[in-house]
This record gives C-alpha cells, structure tokens and sequence, in this order.
C-alpha cells in the first residue's frame, strides 16, 4: 500500500463507498493508523469509534451486542498503535512508514488473544464497554 491508496482508501472509507470486500483487517489498521497520525488520540478513538460504526451501518450491518462495532478491540488496537507510533518515533507517513506498519506482528489476527481469553473478548460486555486484558498486561508481553 501506497500514500496514495490510503489517501483512497480514507476517502471511501469516511464516504461509506469502500466496498465491504476491501474493509479488510489490513484496512482497519490503516485506518486507525491515518487518524492516530492526524489527530489527538482521544479525537483519534472519536473518529475510528465513529467511522466504523457508520460504515457498518451503511453496508448493512448492525452495531449491537451481538455483532458490529467492538469497543474492546478497537481501544485495544488503536492504543497499540499510538504506543508504535511513539516508539518508532512517527510524525507523519510515507510509503516506507507505512509498508513498516503493515509488517508489524500486532496486525496478526490473533494477536489480541495473547493479551485476552477468547471467552472474555467475544462476551457482550467486551464489544459494548472496555474491558481490560485477562491474560497479560498490553507491556508484559
């Protein structure tokens, strides 16, 4: 992925024009990763809380208990992010910041679950509110 696909990929995105198949995982880190560089991070969780839920909405979907919009992975992702952003020190992307973001283990599906039971992340409770981590701290790993 290039500046220019993810300049792209934010306009369809914040449009609700990007088709369903290309909102892939990839695409919700980038996604995260363009607001976390643009603005505050509490603004940043605003837009990212925000933007998906319409989006699920607009291709269909519903934000409930059940199914959609999921507080407990996106606060947990977009704090990661924040956190490689502050240790690899970037301000700004490139190409070559992004093509370095998008190799980062964290973007493995399962990463979460070295952090979380799987019992605890798909319960109700964690798609509606914050649930901290049950299995290790985000910095014990």
């Amino acid at each position: 992925m290039t500046i220019t696909h993810l300049h792209l990929l934010m306009e369809k995105f914040e449009t609700c024009t990007l088709p369903k198949e290309e909102w892939t995982h990839a695409n919700h880190f980038v996604m995260a990763l363009w607001y976390c560089t643009r603005l505050p991070i509490p603004q940043a969780i605003e837009k990212i809380r925000g933007g998906i839920k319409k989006y699920n909405e607009s291709i269909g979907g519903k934000n409930t208990a059940d199914a959609g919009y999921h507080e407990t992975i996106t606060l947990f992702y977009t704090r990661t992010i924040a956190d490689y952003l502050l240790t690899a020190h970037i301000h700004t992307l490139t190409d070559e910041t992004l093509h370095t973001f998008l190799q980062q283990a964290f973007l493995k599906k399962d990463y979460i679950l070295r952090f979380y039971s799987r019992d605890l992340l798909m319960s109700k409770d964690a798609r509606l509110y914050w649930k901290a981590p049950d299995k290790a701290t985000m910095y014990s790993v």
